[in-house]
């Protein structure tokens, strides 16, 4: 079995073992989408925020990913617009958690445990994803966000009253959200367990996926380096703190080419 943190990161990097099904969150009266493994009780589950202006399908990639290794993954549609509310952003990454673990999923095969539910987003997406951990409307158990940006209410204020693992990604070359004044500070509030890498050769739309017009405005472009990256971080990430395996410990505790742990205060202890 892989043990090194380079094989765990290609293993990783890879599509996982279960067959994937894609659903729609309209249907819940919700709109989003959710992708799942063909079957499975008791499932971990994530819900995504997406960046501003973005479609959740520029993440069907990733979404796609953390299905193919058992963990239930949905991204709601809402506040797409250019003046987002980040509350209600977060209320709707809350909502999508109460629909995947109160909705009959795929064709009865597929549950979720209450207990095992996370966080995650990209720009807004992820700043919003840290106001709904700390809203206290679900048990999250974890939160992973990728070039983060700052909210309203702020995010680092609410990282502070998180005590629940924390990773996030900032992007080497972000001129739209830079490390510094986003997900350094978001890491450097953090309550809780946390850890802060750096994407090298990588700007804020690295992780999406596709063209699509809001490219016009925002700098960078989609990078499929930093989409393997991030798949591979996030799969480890929440597999450990939503499934309690061990067998990516190594990964998540070294720094990787490319993605270098830049802040982890349990590391410098």
């Amino acid at each position: 079995m892989a043990s090194k943190p380079k094989a765990l990161l290609d293993e990783l990097t890879h599509p996982g073992p279960h067959e994937v099904l894609r659903g729609d969150l309209a249907l819940a009266g919700l709109p989003g989408v959710v992708f799942t493994p063909a079957t499975g009780r008791g499932l971990p589950a994530v819900a995504f925020g997406h960046g501003w202006l973005q479609p959740p399908g520029r993440y069907r990639g990733l979404l796609h990913h953390l299905a193919s290794w058992g963990i239930v993954a949905a991204a709601p549609a809402t506040q797409r617009g250019p003046l987002p509310s980040h509350r209600l952003f977060a209320a709707d990454l809350c909502t999508t958690l109460d629909v995947v673990t109160g909705v009959r999923l795929g064709p009865g095969a597929i549950s979720v445990d209450r207990g095992k539910l996370g966080l995650a987003g990209h720009s807004t997406g992820g700043g919003a994803a840290v106001l709904a951990a700390a809203s206290g409307k679900q048990r999250v158990k974890a939160v992973a966000t990728v070039a983060a940006a700052q909210t309203i209410p702020p995010a680092t204020e609410a990282a502070r009253t998180l005590a629940i693992p924390g990773l996030h990604l900032a992007a080497e070359g972000d001129l739209v959200a830079p490390a510094a004044g986003n997900a350094e500070a978001i890491a450097k509030a953090w309550a809780g367990p946390v850890q802060l890498r750096t994407l090298g050769k990588s700007s804020h739309l690295a992780v999406t996926e596709g063209r699509h017009w809001s490219q016009r405005l925002l700098h960078g472009k989609p990078r499929f380096g930093t989409q393997r990256l991030v798949r591979a971080l996030f799969t480890a990430f929440f597999l450990t703190h939503l499934t309690g395996t061990t067998t990516y410990h190594p990964l998540l505790d070294s720094g990787v080419r490319h993605a270098a742990i830049t802040f982890d205060p349990t590391a410098a202890a």
